[in-house]
């Protein structure tokens, strides 16, 4: 796979090309804290998932909770990584107002999860395979709150304590659109894992952008990370400012400082927050209250065993077996909420040859619905069994694709079953011959000049006919039974 893409910010001393890792803060999915049993829900009054060993209460001492390992495993084996059977916490020192402990602990020197790989698909681009370097836990910290209050700010210890996974890129990522890939493709293999709800409006995943440039086949220039960017789109547009300052700085004459910054979405810039720190100012040593983590075979042969099957595997196993096209593969796979909906409509009908037509009609029918009511998958008001009532009705020529198409609408709006709607309404499909003969001969007798002009050689005038039959018809002709009979009546 292709490790780089042609993309470059210019300037006047020609292109550059930019160079992108990112530090991916996954919130564990866990009933409890890393290190105490609080609860780590979102969305609690402030300050009521908070322990004694949360707020740094003298004596306290951390708990590892062993979910929490499992969820962090999991992850490193879906992304073919390394898992260490030996793992460290460490302690890591600085001074925050909603850090009670004055240290956070992390792991730096021997990480939970080493090596490994996701393969992406940037929009536009290239495919590209973007290095892991490392997966550690850590506890996450506890919230400022700045505008609350005029003269003071309010802290909430509900997050202090949550596991997060730390998911360091290796600095591979040379374009907005891959790193927006990379972020969507990861947050899309967590949520199929089950390790991180992926939520990044609530704050349960977020990254830290880390941008340089270079000109091409220079060494690496120094980099800045710009912390807790909260969305895709976001992390994109944080790597297309903060490249293109560096070079207009570098262009004129300056140098680029290792700082850390913070991005503003209001004003669609990066600032300047601190300058950055190495391993050293954090004065990281081994955590004295935890003993190292030790893993059996055993243990990293269950968590292998309780992956479900992969995006990759499925969106495979959709084109192969499935015969879909790959871009319906991939639509119903990228997110799970869809490829669990699709994998249920399939069990609703039995039939496997069905799959092609199946995929079709979600990608494209009830996507456009969803889209059009503002509602995700997960709230469809269409449920899978009913999806796969309708497909079979259709299927087996009970409706048209027209009479199809006005069955799904009444279903969207009264959430009735599509077989009780075509008793009811009458909305059955008919080849009744003789019917449809009787309406082609109403139709080329009102019309004798474009027979006329059809048995003269305007073989297009043909679909004017197809459409006038099925008007007359209400939609409820098998339109396949209208082509012959036209075909036939026509000639003569």
């Amino acid at each position: 796979m292709s490790t780089t893409a042609p993309y470059t910010v210019p300037g006047e001393t020609g292109d550059w090309e930019i160079v992108v890792g990112l530090e991916v803060h996954a919130q564990v999915t866990a009933k409890s804290k890393l290190f105490s049993g609080a609860a780590a829900s979102f969305g609690a009054e402030p300050n009521t998932q908070v322990s004694l060993v949360d707020a740094a209460m003298p004596g306290m001492l951390p708990v590892l909770n062993g979910e929490c390992v499992r969820q962090a495993v999991r992850t490193g084996l879906a992304l073919d990584a390394q898992i260490h059977r030996f793992s460290r916490f460490d302690r890591k020192n600085y001074f925050y107002a909603d850090l009670p402990q004055g240290y956070q602990i992390s792991q730096l020197y021997h990480p939970i999860v080493g090596e490994g790989y996701l393969d992406i698909e940037p929009d536009g681009e290239a495919p590209t395979r973007v290095g892991i370097e490392r997966i550690h836990l850590e506890q996450d910290a506890g919230k400022s709150v700045h505008d609350g209050h005029a003269t003071m700010t309010y802290v909430d210890l509900n997050r202090s304590g949550c596991a997060l996974m730390e998911i360091v890129s290796k600095p591979d990522l040379r374009s907005p659109a891959q790193a927006g890939a990379y972020v969507r493709s990861l947050r899309s293999l967590l949520r199929y894992v089950g390790s991180c709800d992926g939520n990044m409006e609530e704050g349960s995943m977020r990254a830290d952008v880390n941008v340089s440039v270079r000109k091409a086949g220079d060494p690496f220039g120094t980099r800045t990370e710009t912390k807790n960017v909260n969305s895709v789109r976001f992390v994109m547009a944080t790597i297309e400012l903060e490249a293109r300052r560096q070079v207009d700085v570098l262009e004129a004459g300056g140098t680029i400082v290792q700082e850390t910054r913070l991005f503003d979405p209001d004003r669609m810039e990066t600032r300047s927050m601190r300058s950055k720190e190495d391993a050293h100012d954090y004065r990281y040593f081994p955590d004295p209250d935890l003993l190292p983590l030790t893993l059996t075979e055993d243990f990293v042969d269950e968590c292998r065993a309780s992956l479900p099957e992969l995006p990759t595997a499925k969106r495979a196993r959709f084109e192969g077996a499935l015969g879909m096209t790959a871009y319906n593969a991939a639509v119903l796979t990228a997110e799970k909420e869809t490829a669990d909906y699709f994998e249920a409509v399939l069990a609703a009908l039995g039939d496997p040859a069905l799959a092609a037509r199946a995929s079709n009609w979600v990608t494209s029918d009830l996507f456009g619905a969803l889209k059009r009511l503002g509602k995700d998958i997960a709230d469809s008001p269409v449920s899978p069994a009913a999806a796969a009532e309708l497909l079979k009705l259709t299927a087996d020529g009970t409706l048209s694709g027209p009479l199809a198409k006005q069955v799904f609408e009444i279903m969207l709006d009264t959430g009735d079953g599509a077989a009780a709607i075509v008793e009811a309404r009458g909305l059955r499909q008919t080849s009744d011959t003789g019917a449809i003969d009787a309406a082609i001969g109403d139709i080329l007798t009102a019309n004798p000049d474009k027979v006329a002009d059809y048995r003269g050689g305007k073989d297009k005038l043909f679909g004017f006919f197809v459409g006038q039959t099925m008007r007359a018809m209400a939609g409820k002709a098998n339109p396949a039974v209208v082509n012959e009979r036209l075909l036939a009546l026509l000639a003569g």
